[in-house]
């Protein structure tokens, strides 16, 4: 599998050149909420409280899908993604949900002329 070194949130790689790119690639983790959790995350952004339920779910949340994402540009036989980026929503419902994306690609060492 695509090791946790080899996703980068950049689009250029020093030392490194994209030989071929697969595509896009993804991944979602998902945990359901409770409307009474929700209820006071909301009344705690209201009165000027950190979200900080919101940010624990999506912290957690986002080793599964990197992970998930990892896998599927391993089954295009990708050896790293760059691009990475993520999307966190949470629903009315206090549910979370995360997605890690980014370009699957094949890269090689940079051969420099000596």
């Amino acid at each position: 599998m695509i090791a946790t070194n080899d996703v980068v949130t950049f689009r250029d790689l020093t030392a490194y050149r994209v030989v071929r790119s697969l595509g896009y690639v993804s991944g979602r983790a998902s945990q359901p909420g409770s409307r009474l959790q929700a209820t006071f995350r909301s009344l705690g952004m209201l009165i000027g409280l950190a979200p900080t339920a919101m940010v624990t779910d999506a912290e957690r949340l986002r080793e599964p899908a990197l992970r998930e994402m990892r896998e599927r540009g391993d089954q295009l036989g990708a050896n790293a993604v760059i691009d990475l980026q993520f999307h966190v929503t949470e629903g009315a419902d206090g549910d979370c949900v995360v997605v890690a994306f980014g370009e699957a690609v094949i890269i090689a060492p940079e051969e420099h002329a000596q």
